[in-house]
């Protein structure tokens, strides 16, 4: 499995880092540039980020939420901890059949996307303002990927954020994809949703 945190069009490393990552972390990490490629098998995958082999159910939910731990979120005037970032988790599933003797391989990904932000409700301002603009950019690019292949267009464009290219094997071909969202009930909200 890999845990990958997509932060101002940046790739952080979430099994790699050892403590949490700070605003002031986040600017001045260093480390190995990490590209997004394809593998083997022609999975979308992201170079340089380590893949931990888990064994069972236990080791992974673990694996999981020691990367969680690590997560970038902020307080804004819309909620008490605003993640800042988009978080993938991947896992590769392996089996093996004994009695056909055939390998089968699986991927199942869980994205946790930070939330648009409307920036005259939020107040944010600085360094939060830059976190919404991209975060904004980021789903908006999703919006139109999910678009083209609604559409069944000929052109899907993955390439135009960081986010599409990671999720692109997970939203297209014979992927099947289930989103659960967060709409909250207040009527002054409803132009959001």
């Amino acid at each position: 499995c890999s845990m990958i945190d997509l932060y101002q069009d940046t790739l952080f490393d979430m099994l790699a880092e050892d403590k949490p990552l700070t605003p002031r972390r986040m600017t001045t990490a260093r480390g190995p540039v990490m590209k997004i490629s394809k593998d083997a098998r022609g999975a979308v995958c992201v170079d340089g980020a380590i893949e931990k082999r888990v064994e069972s159910f236990q080791e992974l939910e673990r694996t999981m939420w020691n990367g969680i731990e690590k997560r970038r979120s902020a307080e804004s005037k819309m909620n008490a901890t605003s993640s800042r970032s988009h978080l993938i988790f991947t896992a590769m599933i392996e089996t093996y059949n004994k009695f056909t003797r055939v390998h089968s391989f699986g991927k199942v990904c869980l994205v946790d996307l930070a939330g648009s932000e409307r920036t005259k409700r939020s107040l944010a301002e600085g360094e939060q303002m830059e976190e919404a603009k991209s975060i904004n950019r980021s789903l908006s690019a999703l919006g139109d990927v999910i678009s083209a292949l609604t559409e069944k267009e000929k052109h899907v464009p993955y390439r135009n954020h960081k986010l599409t290219q990671l999720l692109s094997d997970a939203l297209g071909g014979t992927a099947k994809c289930l989103m659960f969202v967060n709409v909250s009930p207040v009527g002054s909200s409803a132009f959001e949703s």
